[in-house]
């Protein structure tokens, strides 16, 4: 896992939309980099309605929120389109950005080993460092203690 002080790996990934994106165009803000193993599952959905639920405090702090995973661009539309979800969803479909954030690797379920995405979480602040980090993240529940933790950091609304 990355630590607090860490520099953030910069990236450039599409969007659900096709849209390229990458972490140094919000140099100057804090942004959410969250990543989620795999659209449309119970887990990931939980979290996503989370993260959208509490989008207006995190507008409010002028903290942006980028959700990750290793599923392909057209996987990711329909999942942000059934949910509402109103932040942008980003494409690692070779997990190269998880693993510069130490969120890929090998996993097992239900007999089966495979690579993929672990749920971490990081904040990075304005100046392109880690300011927080979370490690194999509970999806309910996830958005509000980022909020009070960055409350606790004084990001506050503005």
């Amino acid at each position: 896992m990355l630590a607090p002080g860490d520099p953030a790996p910069d990236f450039e990934l599409s969007d659900h939309c096709g849209d390229p994106v990458s972490l140094s165009s919000y140099r100057g803000d804090y942004v959410v980099v969250y990543f989620y193993p795999r659209a449309d599952t119970p887990g990931c959905t939980t979290e996503a309605c989370g993260f959208r639920d509490a989008y207006g405090a995190f507008e409010e702090r002028g903290v942006a929120v980028l959700g990750i995973s290793d599923d392909p661009v057209e996987d990711l539309a329909p999942f942000a389109a059934e949910y509402d979800l109103p932040f942008r969803l980003l494409s690692d479909e070779d997990g190269s950005v998880a693993s510069a954030y130490d969120s890929y690797g090998e996993k097992n379920m239900f007999g089966n080993t495979f690579d993929g995405v672990f749920r971490n979480t990081y904040v990075v602040g304005p100046d392109g460092t880690v300011v927080l980090a979370y490690e194999g993240v509970s999806p309910d529940g996830h958005a509000e203690a980022i909020l009070d933790d960055l409350d606790d950091l004084g990001v506050d609304a503005a």
